[in-house]
Order: C-alpha cells, then structure tokens, then sequence
C-alpha cells in the first residue's frame, strides 16, 4: 500500500469535478450502503490486467479501449450491450492482425457514469441550471429537479455495472466472442462497406489464416482461445465517494487494496493535479491505472505525476492516455514522450484520439473521422521517431448506428448529424466509422512494423 495513504485520504485534499449534494446525511448514508455491496470485479482479474499492460508497455500486446462517452441509465438494454462488444471484438480481430500481437481488450462500460464539465452550469433559452455530469450523479433533462445532485443515483449505477458485467462475462466465455463468428461480421462489414475493395485484402488474409488453423486442429471444440476472450472494463474515477465506498482490501493479494468498481480506473485532464484528491485516491489502489495527458501537459509535472502514481516503477501499473488533438501533437507529445523516458519509467502509452479533436457544427459537438485517423497516425508517427512504444488506441464508441461524428467511409456530413445524434456527452463513432478506424489502424501497425529502422529499440529487448 502506498506510503501515508488510506481510502478515505483523499478527503484531506482539494478536489474538482466532484458536485455538492445538498443533504450530507443522506450522501454519508448511501456511502454506508454501498460499502456493504460485494466488489464489481476482483483482484486477481485486476493482476492479470496488469500483466497484460505491461505486455504492451513492452511492444508485445495492443491495447484497444473503447466505449461509450457516458453510460446512460436509459440504454441499459441487452442488445445495447452486446453491440458494444459485438463492435470492440471485430475490432480487436482486425487489430490483432495488423500489429502481430495479443489485443488486450478494454472496456469503457460497466461503470462510465460519470463525466467532467467545462462549466459548472448550462445556460438555455436564458435559464441556467447545474450542468448534467453524467447518471450516477444526476439527470440529463433540463430542469431544475433532474440536475440537483442525488446520491441515490449511486447504488443504481452499482446494480446497472453488476447487470453489465455479468452480461459481459457470459459473452467472453459463453461462444459469443468466438473467432470465426467475429471474423464472419467483419466479413459482412467489408461486403457493405463502399471501401470494400481496400478493406478485403486484409480481410481475405484473416480468413486464411482461420482456415490454416482448421487444418492444423485448432477449432473451437479444442481451443478455448479460438471461443472465449479476456474483457476487463473500465472507467474514470470521478465520483469519489462511489469510489471508496468499493474500495476493498485484498485477501488474496495481502497488503494491497483494491477500487474493485473497475479493473481499470483513469484520471482526466482536469483532474490529475498532483496535490488534488484524485491523483491522492489512485495512488493508493493497487488496480492498473490510467491518467490523459493533453496539451497542457508540461514534461516536469507529468514526470512527478508519473513518479507519484507508480513510485516503484511497476511494469502495466500506470498507462498514459495522450488526448492532443490531431492539430497539437507533433508540438506537445515528443517532449513528454522524451522525458518520461529520461526519467527511466515503465508506462504504456496509448492515443484517445477523440478529446482533442471536438468541434461545433450545427449546434451539435461532433468530431472528424478524418482528425482522429490523422492524430492516431502522427501519435504513432512520434512514438517511432522518439524510439517509444505506441501500446494501443483509446476511442469513444458505441455498437449503435448514430450520426454524431462526420466523414468516414458513408461520408457523414454536418447536415447528417440530426438523423440520429443520440449521446447525451460526447459524440461517438458508430458502429461503421469504429470498424474503419480498426482497418486503417491495422494498416497503420503493419506499414511500421515493414520499417525496422523506427521501431523501438525498448521493443527488441
């Protein structure tokens, strides 16, 4: 456990992005309640997440995180939940082709409730109230009643991550996730795509290494990697008070404790100030862990930042996020790439591709297919050129056909936006631009892996 450090530590500190419920008693009640639920996930997964990080942080597995922006207590549906995963499986098939390695699989579900604000209010129609700051703190609709923060809203979001986790779960295992299906809807995707023809050679050289396979023995009656799937799932820990009250202490890993709401718990771009309450409360959990890292980032501060998270430089311990907007990378990413390497700190290094790259038209935020491709390439491009790892991809997705984000394959435009703008954040890729993106990142990873003189030197090791 860290030095000095407790769940509840994080009290002490200054904190942001965390709202001010009205009735404390009733808060400090539903702490309590919460307290007494059982854990979301468990150590030993949270371990093997961990080690798989480290994988990448070596340059021999490929993360893909992707999900919703914000889960909504409204979609909580089956089918909802399927599709997500049904889109992260073919994308990671695709992915783990082009890079020649593991995918490690990792979800933004199952407990992505709540959601950091530029302001703390809105302001429509000349009537200002508190800014919608995601389901677990309070409600989307504009009026007064549905934005006053609720505690109650915690133990729901609990029991929504429990019915999303188990659903998870059966499809990881339960033949849902295996290989030749998944292969089979990529397949259909590239028959309807109008870029078929780019796309099929890698789907053509898929197929025959499935059927090479066969031929060998391995099917999915004999291979359980052929059938099942890890999933880990993952979140932003902003609600602190929900985030201790699941914090637990291990009994089978003695000594270290556990934020069992996620495998996997992230600290924003406007939280991760070094002496505020959120890097505080993730310092201590032994869980892997993630902080963004945007434009404002200075090489200095996010060397203590990285020292403070994981001070004794365990390997998959903590992940970079690099969000800077297709626009700022190649001026903003080198030099912390360079300085945390100085500094000799194990990290992964993934690219969220989406946070930098939010725009308005039309009234709505939405983003360009076009401008998160371009900063996946020039993230890539710097990792390369600075003799770093690029570990894998952080995307803003759902399995659903909604038109919030232009261009793509299908040439989404700002005048397609209203057909089907569904998110209550932020604008995510449909279902088609996500697998696009996958196909064209494969590409991406296979054109760097044909050019050895800028592959990391840490990579060969």
């Amino acid at each position: 456990m860290a030095r000095d450090w407790r769940p509840d530590s994080w009290r002490q500190k200054p904190i942001r992005q965390v709202p001010e419920y009205p009735d404390p008693a009733a808060l400090a009640a539903v702490e309590a309640r919460v307290k007494t639920f059982p854990p979301l996930v468990f150590a030993g997964e949270c371990e093997r997440l961990k080690t798989a990080l480290a994988e990448a942080g070596q340059g021999r597995a490929f993360v893909l995180q992707g999900g919703d922006c914000a889960e909504s207590f409204a979609d909580f549906r089956a089918d909802t939940i399927r599709d997500s995963f049904k889109v992260l499986l073919q994308m990671a098939v695709v992915l783990t082709f082009g890079a020649g390695m593991p995918v490690v699989k990792l979800g933004r579900m199952a407990g992505q409730f709540a959601k950091p604000r530029s302001s703390d209010v809105e302001t429509q129609g000349g009537v200002t109230l508190p800014s919608y700051r995601g389901d677990i703190i309070n409600g989307p609709a504009f009026t007064a009643e549905a934005r006053v923060p609720d505690p109650t809203r915690m133990e729901f979001a609990y029991l929504q991550s429990a019915g999303t986790l188990n659903l998870l779960r059966a499809f990881a295992t339960g033949g849902f996730a295996d290989l030749h299906q998944v292969h089979r809807w990529n397949l259909d995707f590239v028959a309807r795509s109008p870029l078929a023809d780019r796309y099929e050679g890698l789907a053509t050289r898929i197929d025959e290494t499935l059927r090479f396979m066969a031929a060998c023995g391995m099917n999915s009656d004999n291979a359980p990697q052929i059938r099942e799937t890890a999933f880990y799932t993952s979140h932003e820990a902003l609600l602190l008070p929900y985030e201790e009250a699941l914090t637990r202490e291990s009994s089978t890993h003695i000594g270290k404790t556990y934020a069992c709401s996620a495998h996997f718990l992230w600290i924003g771009d406007r939280t991760r100030q070094s002496d505020h309450a959120h890097v505080e409360f993730l310092r201590g959990v032994a869980n892997p862990i993630g902080m963004k890292v945007g434009p404002t980032s200075e090489p200095a501060d996010l060397v203590r930042l990285v020292e403070t998270l994981n001070p004794t430089n365990e390997p998959g311990r903590l992940t970079l996020i690099s969000r800077m907007g297709a626009e700022k990378v190649d001026e903003k990413l080198p030099a912390l790439v360079r300085a945390v390497q100085a500094a000799g700190r194990e990290v992964v290094w993934l690219c969220d591709p989406m946070h930098g790259n939010t725009v308005t038209q039309g009234g709505y935020k939405t983003r360009s297919f076009e401008a998160i491709l371009e900063e996946v390439r020039r993230f890539f491009d710097v990792m390369a050129a600075e003799g770093a790892i690029a570990g894998g991809v952080h995307v803003e997705m759902t399995g659903r056909d909604v038109t919030e984000c232009t261009g793509g394959a299908h040439r989404l435009t700002a005048a397609d936006l209203s057909a089907n703008y569904a998110t209550f954040c932020d604008p995510r890729l449909n279902a088609q631009q996500s697998l696009e993106l996958a196909f064209l990142i494969a590409e991406e990873l296979k054109a760097h892996r044909a050019r050895p003189e800028v592959q990391p030197a840490r990579a060969a090791q």
